[in-house]
């Protein structure tokens, strides 16, 4: 093979991975333009040493594609991270999984193939973002899966209530759909208030639940203020 025909794939996997790479750097993803870069320029080296760095009947370059495929799933582990409840970076190794196909194809010589790979890569990285989006705002709720969530329930009463308060608290908020985590009890300063903090976790997100149980505390004299919040996913 010659050395012009080698050059040509290297620099096509290194270009095209950095052009799916640039979008990714662009949103301030964990894996970016270089990240990017080197899975499809590692992809397109070991596809080439495999059919062109081994000789003989036994020598098989799919074998060097397949383990590819296979190992890039450790770097992939490497940028999904859990949270609590929530699981991010999903996004992230699903595309450095793409780009060393791409870089695989590139390797193989399979050129347009390639590039149009890189350029479906990007598509949806953009184009379905919005979809995404508008789907998860959709009003109907039935038959759909729903993300997990961290909860804090907060409720503000008078200091000589708290224990009364506190158990109350914990009552409306025990549901098998809720894990309790913590509770804890904070002074407000320069006031006879205390306030009640509770963190929750649930498998599946259910803001119902919360309400039912702000509409509980609520309806007790010696609470002065309720409210919970969903925690941002990290």
């Amino acid at each position: 093979m010659e050395i012009h025909v080698i050059l040509v794939r290297i620099a096509l996997g290194l270009v095209l991975g950095a052009a799916v790479g640039i979008e990714r750097q662009w949103r301030a993803r964990m894996a970016g333009l270089r990240t990017n870069a080197l899975v499809s320029l590692g992809a397109t080296l070991f596809v080439i040493m495999g059919a062109y760095g081994f000789q003989g009947p036994d020598a098989d370059p799919t074998r060097v594609a397949a383990q590819i495929v296979s190992g890039i799933g450790f770097l992939g582990a490497g940028v999904i991270m859990k949270q609590g409840a929530s699981v991010t970076g999903l996004n992230t190794a699903a595309t450095l999984w793409a780009t060393a196909a791409v870089g695989a194809l590139a390797g193989g010589g399979m050129y347009w193939v390639a590039v149009f790979g890189a350029g479906a890569i990007m598509l949806a990285n953009t184009l379905l973002r919005p979809l995404g989006r508008m789907m998860d705002h959709q009003p109907a709720r039935t038959g759909r899966e729903e993300p997990p969530a961290d909860y804090t329930f907060e409720v503000t009463c008078h200091g000589d209530a708290e224990a009364h308060i506190r158990g109350l608290t914990v009552q409306s908020i025990s549901r098998p759909e809720f894990q309790l985590r913590s509770v804890q009890s904070f002074d407000i300063p320069d006031s006879d208030r205390v306030r009640v903090v509770a963190e929750l976790a649930a498998a599946e997100r259910d803001d119902g639940l919360l309400e039912s149980a702000v509409s509980r505390l609520s309806l007790e004299p010696l609470v002065t203020h309720v409210r919970w919040e969903v925690e941002p996913s990290k």
